[in-house]
């Protein structure tokens, strides 16, 4: 296998804007970051490949902004695979694309059973790619040869995989539906903030008393802003489960901390300073966290039949008519139509159940023409007859 050069330049980068342009085809994009290791979701290595263009990996961090780039090229298709995961460290360098393909999610419509790059390439393609690298830490400088091949390969398949693909969509009369669901990849908004991000820390339902949670909270924006200050994976520096132990004991004191056998990490003793003292805001705030969050979640769907039984008639109904109809298709029920979709209609539906009401509602929640096409009918169909009788549902909505 060649050698592969990273990119590290401006002067480097600029040779290869012009190569790329100078290429045919679409651009196969992919990039590398650092999950579980940095605090930062940035890309850390970008790779592109285009027919008759050749392979190139860039060293984002050296390189900086890629607007010269973007602007070449940015009204090519881009072919990704799993494009939601790139799209926002794309961005963040200045690499926007107006038109993709996305390999996984097309494969996802097409029914596959598994849609992993390795797995795709290799039942499309015949072509075997391992994935040992796809974990490792990828802001280790300089890059190992043998990490830089697998990342080669990760693009240099990729327009191959695209026309296999593409073929299939066509021959499952899915190219349509495809298109619809690539360009919502490209609008929807792929980071939602979260009014209380601390919530997130894994076992906090498992911690009883206010008081307890005002101190996971501290505990958990402590951490989060030395890993930020840092750029260190958070659960590299305390791992979630010491917090919500620390949470749960309430030490109180500081050796007391030292001395708990749960609180473990790098980080647990040399900074044991600010986790005590974020121990101690949590025990002495007045600003103490609502048990639950607030939010504009739905209540979990096994507390519907107590919250709002007539709901969960709605959803159980329509989410056995959807199965059947993701089946007939030959689609993953979850991209059929998604499940939050479907509970927020179920939850609080049109007050005329209709087909054309239920289509209109599917639309304010984003379901894409080709979903509500597809789904508004047995939705419709199923939220009737969760409360009539069956001969009145049928007369209802035919």
């Amino acid at each position: 296998m060649a050698e592969h050069i990273v990119i590290d330049t401006r002067d480097g980068y600029s040779a290869a804007v012009d190569r790329i342009v100078a290429g045919e085809g679409p651009i196969a994009v992919d990039a590398e970051r650092a999950s579980g290791f940095r605090y930062s979701q940035r890309a850390y290595l970008i790779q592109m490949y285009r027919r008759g263009s050749g392979t190139f990996l860039f060293d984002p961090p050296a390189i900086g902004r890629f607007d010269e780039l973007n602007e070449a090229i940015a009204a090519d298709e881009w072919v990704l695979h799993a494009a939601t995961q790139d799209l926002t460290c794309l961005r963040e360098v200045g690499l926007d694309p107006v038109s993709i393909f996305d390999t996984e999610l097309a494969a996802r419509l097409l029914g596959m059973p598994r849609v992993g790059l390795g797995t795709v390439v290799e039942e499309l393609l015949g072509i075997h790619l391992a994935k040992e690298h796809s974990a490792a830490d990828w802001s280790t400088r300089p890059l190992p040869e043998p990490w830089l091949d697998y990342a080669a390969l990760d693009v240099e398949l990729l327009p191959d995989l695209r026309d296999a693909i593409s073929d299939l969509l066509v021959q499952a009369g899915k190219t349509e539906i495809a298109r619809q669901e690539f360009a919502d990849e490209l609008t929807r908004e792929l980071a939602v903030p979260r009014s209380e991000p601390w919530r997130r820390l894994s076992g906090i339902h498992s911690i009883r008393g206010i008081r307890n949670l005002a101190v996971a909270r501290e505990l958990w924006l402590s951490r989060d802003a030395l890993a930020r200050q840092l750029d260190v994976a958070p659960g590299r520096l305390v791992p979630d489960a010491s917090l919500t132990a620390a949470a749960k004991a309430m030490p109180d004191s500081k050796r007391a901390l030292a001395a708990m056998r749960e609180f473990t990490g790098r980080a647990s003793r040399t900074e044991l300073d600010r986790w005590w003292s974020a121990i101690e805001a949590g025990r002495t705030t007045d600003d103490l966290p609502v048990l639950r969050g607030t939010g504009e979640s739905l209540p979990p769907p096994r507390a519907w039949a107590d919250r709002n039984p007539e709901a969960d008639a709605r959803l159980k109904g329509a989410r056995a008519a959807l199965t059947t109809r993701a089946e007939e298709l030959a689609i993953p029920l979850e991209n059929l139509l998604t499940p939050d979709t479907l509970r927020r209609v179920a939850w609080a539906p049109p007050a005329e159940i209709t087909p054309e009401s239920i289509a209109e509602a599917l639309a304010q929640h984003g379901a894409r023409p080709w979903q509500i096409e597809a789904t508004s009918q047995p939705i419709a169909q199923a939220f009737v007859e969760s409360s009539q009788t069956p001969d009145d549902a049928s007369e209802a909505v035919s």
